[in-house]
């Protein structure tokens, strides 16, 4: 059970695949954040904490279901001419939501900017936070543990990996999250970054597959250029 203690080939696929959890995870820590600024404020950490557990959860879950995640790239049925998978409905699915999510979540902040009288923030349930989180997750995970089973061999790899990604993701999901929330033009930027992550979904469930990397390169080039527009904006605020 333990002999890719001794294997270096193991070590090697352990840390590339921690690595990658951790940037395949980028979307799942803005999406949590994004769900749990809306929480009130005593429960946001525990939010966090639980969002990012049930991600490895279900990581590890599908990860033990490995017959099943193959089954899922046959065709069900076909549309057109398309074939469509078990793995391409839910990959449309998350994809649609996020777009529809993500809108009402900016057509929310338009309005509150937009308005001059103070209004209660409008807090959600915890419980359905939970739930969206999870369903979420699912898809989420679903492209980190397929790629999990093409460079590891050892479902022990796999799972020690996806665990040391998720304890990174809950250091940094704390101060990612109130950095968000404290400078507007960057929630609404995250917003975008999700619905790019929709469009991106939706493509792979249609089979136009948008490389990862070209998407990472937008996200990374755009919140670049808005932390320069946060220091000017700092710079002339102390100037003005």
């Amino acid at each position: 059970m333990l002999e890719w203690i001794s294997s270096p080939e193991a070590w090697v696929a352990l840390f590339t695949l921690t690595a990658l959890e951790i940037v395949l995870g980028i979307d799942n820590i803005i999406f949590i954040s994004i769900l749990v600024g809306r929480l009130p404020i005593h429960q946001r950490q525990s939010g966090r904490v639980l969002g990012l557990g049930l991600a490895m959860g279900t990581r590890i879950l599908l990860l033990l279901s490995l017959a099943w995640i193959m089954r899922l790239t046959e065709p069900l049925f076909s549309v057109m001419g398309y074939a469509i998978s078990g793995r391409d409905l839910i990959l449309l699915i998350g994809g649609l939501f996020l777009l529809v999510k993500s809108t009402l979540e900016i057509h929310h902040n338009m309005e509150e900017s937009a308005s001059t009288e103070e209004k209660p923030v409008k807090t959600v349930n915890f419980i359905g936070v939970l739930i969206q989180i999870a369903l979420l997750d699912i898809v989420f995970s679903l492209d980190s543990v397929i790629t999990a089973v093409g460079m590891a061999n050892d479902v022990e790899v796999m799972i020690l990996a996806i665990i040391l990604a998720v304890g990174v993701m809950m250091i940094a999901a704390k101060p990612i999250g109130d950095f968000v929330e404290e400078h507007p033009t960057l929630k609404i930027l995250a917003l975008s970054f999700l619905i790019l992550i929709g469009v991106s979904l939706i493509g792979e469930g249609l089979s136009f597959h948008i490389p990862k990397g070209y998407i990472y390169f937008a996200m990374g080039f755009s919140v670049c250029v808005e932390m320069i527009n946060l220091r000017m904006r700092k710079h002339l605020s102390k100037k003005g």
